[in-house]
């Protein structure tokens, strides 16, 4: 009887041990729950699963062996497909356009509809140049919220300008009160200069536009800007595995004047007749027909700034300027009989500048800046005639990699920049002081002196006989 008393015991025991064990359970989460003062945790997996059921049965279905981990992600994929699938059915883009307003704008404007308020459109745009990482830039424009939207975003070239032919990659991000996402295929436009009717002629890597003068006006300005790279190929091809001058495409716009030049511009200056905007591959420059002489070398000038300016292109620093404007007065030919003069006149004046004081951007006084153009010109001739071209494409190597002017010119030549000068000074001076101490001779000067002295005499002689022949009346 015992017994059996103690197995009913025992059994009634197990069959209420686990209600027992839950309520304690229960009233121990309860009491830690309000402790804390926050919620009891909920079961995030079973709240998915009833909030999503088609979206977790797809994750576990796809593949049964996943982890819990590989679970959520593969959830988290899903869930942006169907995302971006119920922003493709909810927001419709009626129309997207870009109106060009050369030189002063771009006008983005994009038309959209959804069955909830649109709250947000805004602009993705990238520009097609040189740079050392790629930049996505952002325009907000605004609107009022609403089902249907129409809204313009301007590119004020006020505050960032745009040489011509620009390429403009860009696209809309649009959302919807209730979270759905539309983002529009990339477009591109070109900022061109629609006001003239451009031709064009392409030569490898060389496209020229031109709107006044024949073909043969064009042929010439292209045939020079050849013969010009050529020049430059064995100084500008700085990486070690390239064999090419160019690292981009040269555009070349040949304006009819320099007022047309300066028309395409934002700001420009009275004085301004050619840019080169390197990190675009473009240059801009006003050539008339009957200047075409000019124009070959001041074109050749610009495309030397383009090239040399790629070659080196880094985020370093920039080259010296008598290097920079040397480099591009050496590659158009012989120094101009003006420039020389003012060099001539400054060696045998003393009142030349140093090459220091050269490296930082020239005067705008006329005198010193023609001054400093024909000194750079000559320290780029004195460094390729004495050194090589190869020196000189080390020395625009270790430009690109962001050693210092003194540091640079040191380990290639091995002086600095005072070094130069004084070196470069020697050359020049010479053969003047030569010449002064020839002229200032004691014996020269004597012998002039007789010479003069002689001359005076005879013309004395002749006027008198001229005079007695006339008052006697047989002249």
């Amino acid at each position: 009887m015992i017994k059996r008393i103690g197995l009913v015991t025992l059994l009634l025991f197990l069959l209420l041990s686990p209600s027992l064990v839950q309520a304690d359970n229960d009233i121990l989460g309860n009491l830690i729950c309000h402790s804390e003062g926050a919620e009891r945790p909920k079961n995030l997996a079973q709240d998915r699963l009833r909030e999503e059921p088609f979206v977790m049965l797809r994750a576990a279905s796809e593949d049964p062996s996943l982890d819990s981990s590989s679970s959520l992600r593969s959830e988290s994929e899903l869930r942006l497909r169907v995302t971006d699938k119920q922003a493709d059915s909810g927001i419709a883009v009626l129309d997207s356009s870009v109106e060009v307003h050369f030189p002063i704008a771009l006008v983005f404007t994009i038309e959209a509809e959804s069955e909830t308020d649109i709250v947000d459109a805004h602009l993705h745009y990238q520009v097609d140049k040189m740079n050392y990482a790629l930049v996505t830039s952002e325009g907000w424009p605004d609107f009022a919220p609403a089902t249907r939207v129409e809204t313009s975003w301007v590119w004020d070239m006020r505050k960032s300008s745009l040489p011509p032919g620009a390429a403009i990659s860009y696209w809309w991000t649009i959302r919807d009160a209730a979270g759905n996402k539309l983002e529009t295929p990339p477009a591109e436009v070109h900022f061109d200069d629609g006001r003239y009717n451009w031709q064009s002629l392409n030569k490898s890597d060389l496209t020229l536009f031109w709107y006044e003068g024949d073909d043969s006006f064009a042929r010439e300005l292209i045939d020079a800007c050849e013969q010009g790279l050529a020049r430059l190929k064995p100084i500008s091809h700085c990486e070690a595995h390239s064999d090419e001058a160019i690292s981009k495409p040269i555009r070349i716009y040949i304006y009819a004047s320099a007022g047309d030049l300066q028309g395409a511009m934002i700001f420009p200056r009275e004085w301004t007749g050619g840019v080169a905007f390197t990190e675009f591959g473009t240059i801009a420059i006003g050539i008339s027909p009957d200047q075409l002489d000019w124009g070959k070398k001041a074109l050749v000038h610009e495309l030397t700034h383009l090239v040399v300016h790629q070659a080196t292109f880094s985020p370093y620093g920039e080259l010296p300027t008598w290097l920079d404007e040397g480099l591009a007065m050496y590659n158009e030919g012989e120094l101009d009989p003006y420039f020389r003069a003012y060099l001539g006149q400054a060696i045998s004046e003393g009142k030349l500048i140093s090459v220091r004081s050269l490296c930082s951007p020239f005067s705008a006084e006329p005198e010193k800046a023609y001054l400093s153009y024909a000194q750079s010109y000559s320290l780029v001739e004195y460094l390729l005639r004495n050194y090589g071209e190869n020196k000189m494409l080390n020395l625009l190597t270790l430009f690109k990699e962001g050693d210092t002017y003194d540091g640079a010119l040191t380990q290639v030549y091995g002086f600095d920049i005072d070094g130069l000068d004084s070196r470069w000074r020697e050359t020049l001076i010479a053969p003047t002081v030569q010449a002064e101490r020839v002229w200032l001779h004691p014996a020269l000067i004597a012998v002039l002196s007789a010479l003069a002295a002689s001359l005076a005499l005879w013309g004395a002689l002749a006027l008198e006989e001229w005079t007695w022949r006339r008052s006697s009346g047989k002249g």
